[in-house]
């Protein structure tokens, strides 16, 4: 699903413009962006949690040369899905084969 997709589902189940989802779709998005970016966890109650997590350097290899390559201490964006949220993935129809 991408975002226009997402767009259009909301705004057939809303009554709402496709503009005005559009526009708060993007602005939820920033806002998660700005507050990970402040270093700010967001937790969405039976969704899951956006967090920034660090990751210690390491040294890595070149697959072509073999030679080591330094890799510098950086931080991630993760997202952790809710309990209710995996249980509701794992229970779902689709999965079932």
């Amino acid at each position: 699903m991408t975002k226009a997709d997402l767009v259009e589902q909301v705004a057939e189940k809303t009554g709402l413009t496709r503009t005005d989802v559009a526009a708060a779709v993007d602005s939820m998005l920033d806002a998660i962006k700005k507050s990970l970016e402040a270093g700010k966890n967001i937790e969405i109650r039976g969704f899951g949690t956006f967090k920034i997590k660090p990751r210690k350097a390491r040294k890595a290899r070149n697959p072509r040369t073999g030679e080591e390559v330094p890799v510098p201490d950086r931080k991630i964006p993760v997202f952790k899905p809710s309990n209710e949220f995996k249980n509701l993935v794992m229970n779902s129809e689709a999965n079932r084969v």
